[in-house]
């Protein structure tokens, strides 16, 4: 075999090492999260101020934070806060974008230059400011930070699935279903929606990885959740005020656990992405 067929070969199976390992740390992450705080019978909101600043040992194996509070606790259930605004505003943003790009692709025309006009209009603000003002005007509420997350994501993957849905359209299988009169709607959603799966599912994956860091970006200013909910943003801003405190222990993990998370995301997106 020459050296040429050789190299898209290794790459392959490069690629296919690096997702293994995200998707070995994502499970790992989310087991350790879900289950974790159940395990260690420790809870995360306990104080115990005479136990304030304590390094890394056997009863706390991550040390304790200012106020006494277990930190591998808390980390734990911060990645449950952390992971579930990803996933979840994600899913909101794939929603709305899958929806949005599917009616601009499918019926074109002047429709498909208004909706894309308006993704235009709406990628020209600046995103940052935008998801700051939101989440700052519905500060306090998880579900309110998931859908501000989620609802000013979309415009990527709208613009992927449009381009997706323009190219299925044109394939037999919607003729044959436009032959027998099916609804608009039914070959939209039955069988062009489902056949964009592939593109649909590796952008999800991709904005689980930018949410994550939206949250971690908006917690880490104090606008995303509120303490003493614990969440990996609002965990590396507190450690980051510790660490003059002598702490210096308690930067370490939720930045290495938000760091980990988002690349292994990436890579499984990126295997996805050549995969399909």
């Amino acid at each position: 075999m020459t050296e040429a067929a050789e190299e898209p070969r290794s790459r392959r199976l490069r690629i296919t090492f690096v997702a293994a390992l995200g998707m070995l740390w994502i499970a790992a992450a989310a087991i350790a999260c879900a289950a974790g705080p159940s395990v260690l019978h420790v809870n995360a909101y306990a104080t115990d101020v005479a136990h304030a600043y304590d390094a890394p040992s056997r009863v706390h194996a991550l040390g304790t934070d200012g106020l006494g509070r277990d930190e591998l606790a808390r980390l734990l259930q911060g990645g449950r806060i952390t992971l579930s605004v990803g996933i979840v505003a994600a899913l909101v943003s794939m929603f709305i974008g899958t929806v949005y790009g599917a009616v601009s692709g499918y019926y074109g025309a002047w429709l498909d230059t208004l909706l894309m006009r308006v993704v235009d209009v709406l990628l020209s603000i600046p995103t940052l400011f935008l998801l700051l003002l939101l989440a700052a005007m519905f500060h306090g509420s998880l579900l309110a930070l998931m859908l501000v997350i989620g609802a000013t994501s979309w415009l990527g993957p709208a613009r992927l699935v449009r381009g997706e849905v323009l190219t299925l359209k044109e394939r037999l299988f919607v003729e044959a279903a436009r032959s027998i009169g099916a609804a608009n709607s039914r070959i939209i959603f039955r069988h062009v929606v489902p056949n964009a799966a592939g593109t649909i599912v590796t952008t999800t994956t991709f904005m689980i990885a930018s949410a994550m860091l939206a949250e971690t970006a908006l917690s880490y200013l104090g606008i995303g959740v509120r303490a003493p909910t614990p969440s990996w943003g609002n965990l590396l801003s507190s450690a980051q005020s510790d660490i003059f405190a002598g702490a210096w222990w308690l930067i370490g993990p939720p930045g290495l656990a938000i760091l980990l998370s988002v690349c292994a995301f990436n890579f499984v997106g990126d295997w996805l992405r050549e995969s399909t």
